[in-house]
Formats: structure tokens, sequence, C-alpha cells
């Protein structure tokens, strides 16, 4: 039995869809109740439903021998996991964003809101870019209105909340999209089912 640690949600319900089409459904999905852990009829997938962010810890730590995470979680938390296989699902990127008409002082350090506090640093470093980090978990946007940091660091899909708060995307750091992840013991010791299940699920991949 293959332990997978789904994340809970519409990527989930995407992640899922695509597990069930090679052969990995499980009946109880669509109506699970409160049930955090399910199993398939046939005993080749436990499923565990976990919150998005938390995926690689399951997975890392050996609860889990595989899961689906975003790329931009594996690139903040750098858990020790395989990267399997970019299932090319959830896309969209990690960017650097402010408000329409903000022009950078190249002189001043650069407060920047986020919650990817490691992307951030690494991307700025990169950049030889002094800035001030001041991390927010939620309605990021927010800071820039209220003169609370100059930009902000955070996912994009279709750019809808940026443009509806009269911001805008000033840079790109990275796409993301859901990557398919295994334990490395699981791996080793279950490696021909984990390599199997990562093939059927290339196969059925759409580009």
């Amino acid at each position: 039995m293959l332990n997978i640690a789904l994340p809970k949600g519409r990527l989930g319900d995407q992640v899922y869809t695509l597990f069930a089409k090679v052969g990995y459904s499980c009946a109880l999905y669509d109506d699970p109740g409160r049930r955090l852990v399910i199993e398939n009829e046939s005993g080749t997938a436990r499923y565990f439903l976990v919150k998005p962010s938390d995926v690689a810890i399951y997975v890392e730590r050996g609860a889990a021998d595989v899961g689906v995470v975003g790329k931009d979680i594996l690139l903040e938390s750098t858990p020790d996991v395989y990267e399997l296989l970019d299932l090319k699902l959830g896309k969209c990127a990690v960017v650097v964003a402010g408000q329409n008409g903000f022009r950078e002082d190249r002189g001043a350090t650069l407060r920047v809101s986020t919650k990817y506090v490691n992307i951030a640093r690494r991307y700025y470093a990169s950049k030889n870019r002094d800035i001030e980090i001041i991390k927010l978990n939620g309605s990021i946007e927010l800071a820039p209105i209220l003169g609370l940091s100059d930009v902000i660091v955070d996912i994009v899909e279709t750019g809808a909340t940026l443009r509806e708060n009269d911001m805008g995307v000033l840079e790109e750091i990275v796409p993301v999209s859901a990557r398919f992840i295994a334990n490395k013991a699981s791996y080793q010791f279950k490696r021909e089912e984990i390599e199997a299940v990562a093939g059927k699920l290339k196969g059925a991949t759409v580009e």
C-alpha cells in the first residue's frame, strides 16, 4: 500500500482526479466526512488529507511515502525529499508586486512583505539588494496600500486580487506548479511501486 499525502482544497481535487485516472481511485474521497485518512477498496492506496503547506513535512518525516506539493513550498522550506515529477497542475508564479506607479528608490533599503521569507531573501541577495523583510501570513496585498512595505513577494495565479487593489506584477521570481515528491527511505524500499506511479502520472499529465 502506498501512503499518499494529498493537499486539501482545489489543488487536491485536481491531484486526486489524476491519481484516480491512473488507477488509485478511492470511493470515500468524494464524501470523506470528517475522516483525514481514507483507503481505497483495492488496498493499493491510503490517502492522508492534509493542509497543502504540511504535505512536504509528512513526506519528509516518513508519515507518507509520497505526496503532492507546490514548488513554492519546496523552494521556501527546502525539505529533504525527492522531487520526482512536475504534474503541471496549479500553475502560477512567485512574483514581486507593488502599487501601480511604484518607483523603487535604489538608495534606500527595500521593505518587502511576504510569507516567502527564504525565497525573497535569496532572490534579492542574487541582486545584491538590501531589503527589510516584514513577515506576514495573509492579506499581504494590504501592506503596500497602508505603507507597511514598498513591495510584496507572493504567489499569483490570475492577478485579479492585485488588479482590484490597484497593484501589478513588477518582476517574476519563479514559475510554480504541483510536484510529485517522495520520502527518501520509502523510495529505497518501494522504489518500483513509486516509479510505476510516477510513470503513470507522467503519462496522464497534460502539458
